[in-house]
């Protein structure tokens, strides 16, 4: 495990990972659940990372919800890769992310990527 920025609240599970897409590299990113809620995933826009929803995802988490963000590739502890960074790639390494822990029904939200 890695050690989280911010305070995920009483009772919540806070845990950090790494997930490998198909082509092998290493997307990073935090889960900070709430036991059987709706999950909310944060995908951030160049060239922040994961660590820019913090305050959002504070808020969601307190008001009982599972919030997921990931460092997109290049970008944040996600592999320093310098190919690859289109929305293919992106999409796919979205989709390691929310299959890694099986999310359910997943709000996502997001912004300017390129």
């Amino acid at each position: 495990m890695l050690p989280l920025l911010g305070r995920p609240r009483r009772g919540s599970r806070a845990w950090a990972t790494f997930v490998t897409p198909s082509d092998g590299v290493e997307i990073f990113y935090k889960n900070w659940e709430s036991k059987n809620t709706q999950p909310i995933v944060f995908h951030h826009g160049w060239p922040l990372s994961a660590d820019d929803w913090d305050t959002l995802m504070l808020f969601f988490l307190s008001k009982g919800f599972c919030v997921i963000a990931h460092d997109r590739r290049g970008h944040g502890r996600s592999a320093q890769v310098s190919d690859d960074h289109d929305m293919n790639h992106y999409a796919a390494d979205a989709s390691a992310v929310v299959e890694h822990p099986d999310l359910k029904n997943a709000i996502h939200v997001g912004h300017s990527t390129e």
